[in-house]
């Protein structure tokens, strides 16, 4: 079942996240099951809103590729604060395609 990940971290700087970003590659190595990833900083820190296939998916991501750099390499100590809920709806404008 396809998941709507909301996730708030505010440890997580823009320079935090983009050393994360060039270390795991989610963008050139794009995660089976990813469909959407968006994200943004606002006063109380890092915010992402993912779409997923599955939670599974998603799990195996954070663990596999995201906790050993974030945590191990780049030395974050607090926890994200993640809510996940079962997509009801997806639509993409026609037209749109590629990153920003």
């Amino acid at each position: 079942m396809a998941i709507a990940m909301n996730l708030a971290w505010p440890e997580l700087t823009p320079e935090l996240y983009d050393a994360a970003r060039a270390r795991v590659g989610w963008e050139e190595d794009v995660p089976d099951g990813l469909v959407l990833h968006t994200s943004w900083f606002a006063d109380d820190g890092f915010h992402a809103h993912d779409i997923w296939e599955s939670q599974d998916q998603f799990t195996r991501f954070i663990a596999d590729r995201i906790t050993p750099v974030i945590k191990g390499e780049l030395g974050v100590q607090g926890d994200p604060q993640v809510a996940i809920s079962p997509l009801h709806r997806r639509f993409v404008v026609p037209g749109v395609t590629g990153g920003a």
